[in-house]
C-alpha cells in the first residue's frame, strides 16, 4: 500500500512521509515516540515564558538593566510568540509540520544561547524576541502533529499528557528558576535557566527526524504575507498594549495602540475573506458549526483565568508573604500536584462524562479560587502559609481537568487538512488569553494594593484580583455547554448508557 493510500485509510487527506518499514496508517506508525519530543518542544517554550520571572532581580543587578529593559525581556518574548503563532502553523500546512518544527526548534536553540551570553539589557530583549518567534514557529505544529498522527482514544490522551504539560511548565517555571539561581552554578545565576534549554535542544533535532512523521496539507498553496503581517501587527498591539498599559499605569501611546489594533483586525478579517480560495492563512471553513468557535471562546475564558492566576500567586506569595523565589516555587508545587493527578485521571473520566468533565472543569477551578482567596483572608500575614495548599491542590485540580480535554475537544473536529492552522489559532487564544488575564487582574490588583503597600495589604488585593477569574471560569463552563448542539449531546451520552440486560 503507497503511502497516501495509507493517509486516506486512516480518515485523513494528509501527505504523510513514514519510515518505509512503518505501518501504513498515520496513527499507528511513530508510536508515542513523536508524542515525547513534541512535548518537549511544548515545555521548554511554555517554561521560559514563565521561568524569567524569577530572574528578573538578578538581570537587572547584573546588566544594570532599566525597569523597562527588564519588562521587554518578559514581554519581548510573549508578544513574538503570541503574534507568531498563526503564521507558524500556516508554514507547517503548508511546506511541512515536522520541517517547521525542527526549524523552530534549531532557532529556540540558538536563541536561548544567545540569551545566556548577553552583554547588555538591550541585546538580551532582542535575543529574547528571536527566541519568541522561534517558539511561535515550533509550537503551533505540536497540535498539528498530534492531531494527524493519532486518532480514537490515542489521540484523546495525547491532548491530555499535551494539557498536562503546559500546567505543569507554567507551574514548574516558578520552581526551576528559583532553584537554579539559588544554586549560582558555576557562577551563572540567571544565565542557567536559559543554558539548560541548550542539551535538550540538541536531543530533541537529533530525534525528530527518526520519531516524528513529516505532515502537510494536501494541496498545496503559498503563504499569505499580508495577512501574516496584518495579524502579527493586530495581535502584537492588542498584547503590547495590554501589558505595557499596566505595567506604565496607561499612558497615552498604550491606547493609541489599542485603538489601532481595531482597524489592523477588521483589515485582516476582510483580507482573509477575500482570499478564501487563494490559500488564506485562516479557512473560514474552521468556523463551519459550533464546536470550533465556540470553542475558541471558552478556551479564551479558561486561560484568561489560568495563566494570570500564576502572576498573581507569585505576587502574593513573594511579596506579600515575603518568600524567596524557591520556597514560592514549593508552593507553587502543591497546585502542580493537583494538576498532575487529575490530568492522569481525566482521560479515563472524560470516555465516562464526556463533555461533562470540561464542564466541571472551570466550575472546580472557581471553588477552588475561591477557598484560596477565602484562606488568604483568613491566615492574613501571621499564620502559616501551609493552609493555602488544599485550595490550591482543588485549583490544580481544577485545571488538569480542563486544559487537555478542552484542546482535545476543541480540535476534535477539525479537518486534518488544517491542523496546524487550527492549533495555531488556539495556541494564539491561549497564550492571547494569558497575557490578557495578567493585564485585567493588574488593573483590579495594583488600585486594590495602594501606592505604599505593606504585607498586610496583599491578602486583600489577591482575593479583589481573584474576583475577575472567578467570572472568567464560570463564562468558561457556560461556554462549553454550547460547544456541541443539544442532539448531538444527547447521542454522546446514549452511546455511553449501557443497554438494558
Amino acid at each position: 500500500m503507497s503511502t497516501d493510500t495509507g493517509a486516506r485509510a486512516a480518515g485523513t487527506e494528509e501527505a504523510v512521509t513514514l519510515p518505509a518499514a512503518a505501518p501504513a496508517t498515520v496513527a499507528a506508525a511513530p508510536g508515542w515516540g513523536a508524542l515525547a519530543i513534541v512535548m518537549v518542544g511544548t515545555f521548554i517554550t511554555v517554561l521560559d515564558y514563565f521561568i524569567i520571572n524569577v530572574a528578573v532581580p538578578a538581570i537587572q543587578s547584573d546588566l544594570t538593566a532599566s525597569s523597562a529593559q527588564s519588562q521587554l525581556v518578559i514581554i519581548g518574548y510573549g508578544v513574538a510568540f503570541t503574534a507568531g503563532m498563526i503564521t507558524g502553523g500556516r508554514l507547517g500546512d503548508l511546506y511541512g509540520r515536522r520541517r517547521m518544527f525542527s526549524l523552530g526548534m534549531l532557532g529556540f536553540t540558538v536563541a536561548s544561547a544567545l540569551c545566556a551570553v548577553a552583554q547588555g539589557p538591550d541585546a538580551l530583549v532582542a535575543f529574547r524576541v528571536l527566541q519568541g518567534a522561534a517558539a511561535a514557529l515550533m509550537v503551533p505544529q505540536v497540535l498539528g502533529i498530534l492531531g494527524v498522527v493519532y486518532t480514537g482514544a490515542a489521540r484523546a490522551r495525547a491532548f491530555v499528557v499535551y494539557g498536562l504539560v503546559i500546567g505543569l511548565a507554567g507551574v514548574f517555571g516558578q520552581v526551576i528558576g528559583g532553584a537554579l539561581i539559588s544554586a549560582d552554578v558555576a557562577g551563572l545565576t540567571w544565565r542557567a535557566i536559559f543554558l539548560i534549554n541548550l542539551p535538550v535542544g540538541v536531543v530533541a533535532l537529533v530525534l525528530t527526524p527518526r520519531l516524528i512523521p513529516e505532515s502537510r496539507a494536501a494541496r498545496g498553496g503559498r503563504l499569505d504575507l499580508v495577512g501574516a503581517l496584518l495579524s502579527a501587527a493586530a495581535l502584537a498591539a492588542i498584547v503590547l498594549s495590554l501589558v505595557e498599559g499596566q505595567e506604565r499605569d496607561w499612558p497615552l501611546w498604550t491606547w493609541l495602540l489599542l485603538v489601532a489594533a481595531v482597524p489592523l483586525s477588521a483589515a485582516f478579517v476582510l483580507h482573509q475573506r477575500a482570499r478564501q480560495h487563494r490559500s488564506p492563512l485562516v479557512d473560514f471553513a474552521l468556523f463551519k458549526g459550533r464546536t470550533f468557535p465556540v470553542g475558541l471562546v471558552a478556551m479564551l475564558l479558561y486561560f484568561l483565568a489560568m495563566g494570570s492566576f500564576f502572576f498573581l500567586l507569585a505576587l502574593y506569595l513573594q511579596q506579600g508573604r515575603g518568600l524567596s523565589p524557591a520556597e514560592s516555587g514549593l508552593v507553587f508545587l502543591t497546585l502542580g500536584a493537583g494538576y498532575l493527578g487529575s490530568s492522569m485521571l481525566s482521560t479515563r473520566l472524560a470516555a465516562r462524562l464526556g463533555d461533562g468533565l470540561i464542564t466541571a472543569g472551570p466550575l472546580t477551578l472557581a471553588v477552588g479560587y475561591v477557598l484560596t482567596g477565602l484562606t488568604a483572608s483568613w491566615i492574613d500575614t501571621d499564620k502559616s502559609i501551609g493552609w493555602i495548599i488544599a485550595p490550591l491542590i482543588l485549583s490544580g485540580i481544577g485545571m488538569g481537568m480542563t486544559t487537555g480535554p478542552l484542546t482535545g475537544s476543541l480540535l476534535a473536529g477539525t479537518d486534518p487538512e488544517h491542523a496546524a492552522a487550527a492549533s495555531g489559532t488556539a495556541n494564539t487564544v491561549q497564550e492571547g488569553g494569558v497575557a490578557i488575564g495578567v493585564a485585567v487582574v493588574g488593573a483590579v490588583f495594583f488600585p486594590a494594593l495602594g501606592d505604599a503597600p505593606v504585607p498586610g495589604d496583599y491578602p486583600h488585593a489577591f482575593d479583589v484580583g481573584l474576583i475577575p477569574l472567578v467570572a472568567f471560569c464560570l463564562a468558561s463552563s457556560v461556554m462549553v455547554r454550547f460547544m456541541r448542539p443539544r442532539a448531538e449531546r444527547r447521542a454522546a451520552r446514549a452511546a455511553k448508557t449501557p443497554a438494558p440486560q
